[in-house]
């Protein structure tokens, strides 16, 4: 008597999460700090009062500052926004 051994392969998918996209705010001479922290709060959902000046505060000192990381499309929306509001935004690839 012979015994067949069946070996079974697994057919699910691996799937590789969608590249992700930093929002990166400039500093700029023309644009008051209040501006900046408003334009940041109506722009991103659910971004506090604190995270808004945090955000402003490192983009004064050091010239640049990540406003957000996320999937493409949203990013293109954030920098879209925020330059609607008269800042300076770009956008790069989250390595």
């Amino acid at each position: 008597m012979s015994v067949e051994i069946i070996e079974k392969r697994s057919t699910s998918t691996v799937r590789k999460p969608a590249p992700r996209y930093k929002v990166l705010l400039h500093n700029d001479d023309f644009n008051s700090m209040e501006h900046v922290v408003q334009s940041l709060m109506t722009t991103v959902a659910g971004m506090t009062q604190p995270q808004a000046v945090n955000i402003m505060m490192e983009a004064h000192t050091n010239g640049l500052a990540l406003v957000i990381t996320c999937a493409l499309e949203p990013a293109e929306f954030y920098c879209e926004t925020l330059k609607g509001h008269g800042l300076t935004s770009t956008i790069e690839p989250d390595e």
